[in-house]
């Protein structure tokens, strides 16, 4: 059996379960069974709205892995979190253990084999689906991310306000929040509607570097907005190499004038996600 943990949760949000969705349904035309890890139950019935995911075990943390895999069991981390010395265990109890590298300096300690998600071209992980052709509605969809805990939509919602643009929920938003972003946004779309919005809206604002790179593939002009103090999925360097305008402070000039850059062009240098160094272990 093969586990993939992609830590999850109302602080970090939902990127590496997408991450792993895609991963998961490469290997499932390979009849190679695979079960999801997440850390909270909300998590799991987000995916099952989104992507009609069936099965999946929720675990308190990355320590908690070996609660439900078994001896012999390959696994593939995908969290930043401090594993306390667990990877040793890890190393010694299980086939074969891959670990999503940390940042580009992150080097492999106990013989686990890395994925790296800032080298090389095709070191994106975006579900196929996006790369397939999609209609566009013209529409400047704000998607900041899974989660706001800090209200970062009502503190500055002169800025968000400043284009009209159209709001997808986060699936970590409250009810009462909800409301309240109903008063300063005219349109607002329920988070289960993301796969189809992610790829049919024309242009997407983001602080989810996940969703910029899901959407740039399916051809929309996207801008990423690096929050202070956010460590983004995939490092900005990455998101402006694959033609995504990026915008670290929330300004509506330039907001305005990154939008204006931003190309719509369909990627061509990013490929799906290539299980084949993986498939060989099984």
């Amino acid at each position: 059996m093969l586990y993939y943990y992609a830590n999850t949760g109302h602080k970090v949000g939902l990127e590496r379960v997408r991450r792993c969705m895609a991963v998961m349904k490469k290997f499932s035309k390979q009849d190679i069974e695979m079960q999801i890890l997440v850390n909270d139950f909300r998590a799991g019935v987000a995916m099952k709205e989104e992507q009609g995911l069936k099965e999946y075990v929720t675990i308190e943390t990355i320590q908690d892995i070996d609660a439900i895999a078994t001896m012999g069991d390959s696994i593939i981390i995908d969290s930043n979190e401090d594993d306390h010395g667990r990877l040793v265990k890890y190393m010694s109890d299980f086939k074969q253990v891959w670990r999503f590298a940390h940042d580009y300096k992150d080097r492999s300690v106990h013989g686990e084999t890395l994925l790296c998600s800032e080298c090389g071209e095709n070191a994106a992980i975006v579900d196929e689906y996006y790369f397939k052709h999609h209609p566009k509605k013209e529409r400047v969809l704000l998607f900041l991310r899974d989660h706001d805990h800090q209200k970062i939509l009502l503190s500055h919602d002169t800025f968000f306000q400043s284009l009209n643009m159209e709001l997808l929920l986060g699936h970590y938003f409250f009810v009462k929040y909800e409301d309240e972003l109903a008063k300063r946004f005219s349109v607002l779309h329920e988070p289960e509607t993301y796969m189809e919005l992610i790829s049919q809206s024309s242009t997407l604002v983001t602080a989810s570097s996940q969703a910029a790179l899901e959407a740039r593939v399916a051809g929309a002009k996207v801008v990423f907005l690096k929050l202070k103090e956010e460590i983004p999925l995939y490092p900005v360097e990455l998101l402006y190499r694959y033609g995504v305008e990026i915008v670290t402070e929330l300004n509506t000039n330039t907001l305005q004038t990154a939008l204006k850059n931003a190309t719509s062009e369909r990627l061509t240098k990013i490929t799906p996600f290539d299980e084949s160094e993986l498939l060989k272990y099984f």
